[in-house]
């Protein structure tokens, strides 16, 4: 008799869902990484910001383009649910999107397409340099490609995602194609 209400005890406990998902991170634990550290760029309001201005803010930090035809408008997209996902502890998150492509994303642009996915996404943007320098500090792979027989290009880049912790160290990297709700999980570990 013991060992059934103690074996049921066990059971019940056990059905006890917490509020975050116990098993392991989906994304890469990065912790202590010796890259990433700083970022010093404007937003698409014309403010210049860095990294340390959100402390007391976990962040996700992804590259990519305005004309990028499938990753980047995926990438927002899943950003946007996992926002929806974390529900009122969204607040506690700041979704960076920075450009790599200065040339075609000005100001303008990143104003109207960053804030679509969610008014609180902030798009980031540099000169050449600045964003080539960026690009070397997180160690981004991204390349432009030219396509043939017309006078536009693409870019070839890195599609995963940094996630700091709100003390402004770097805790993951999301690999692209993540399911929102796993970055949700991952993110309320990290918060």
């Amino acid at each position: 008799m013991r060992y059934l209400t103690v074996f049921l005890l066990i059971t019940a406990l056990a059905a006890c869902k917490p509020a975050v998902d116990n098993r392991q991170l989906v994304a890469t634990d990065i912790t202590g990484a010796d890259f990433a550290q700083t970022l010093s760029l404007t937003d698409h309001n014309g403010q210049s910001r860095s990294l340390a201005e959100f402390k007391g803010q976990a962040v996700v930090l992804f590259f990519g383009y305005t004309h990028c035809p499938d990753v980047c408008p995926t990438t927002m997209l899943d950003l946007k649910q996992t926002m929806k996902l974390l529900g009122p502890r969204a607040d506690e998150l700041q979704v960076l999107f920075v450009t790599l492509d200065p040339e075609r994303d000005t100001q303008a642009v990143l104003a109207q397409f960053v804030p679509s996915f969610d008014p609180r996404f902030i798009g980031l943007r540099g000169n050449e340099q600045e964003i080539k320098q960026t690009v070397a500090n997180f160690k981004i792979y991204a390349k432009k490609v030219e396509v043939q027989g017309k006078s536009s290009y693409t870019l070839d880049h890195s599609a995963g995602m940094y996630v700091f912790d709100k003390a402004g160290k770097i805790r993951l990297y999301v690999d692209y194609g993540e399911k929102p709700a796993d970055i949700a999980n991952d993110i309320l570990h990290i918060l």
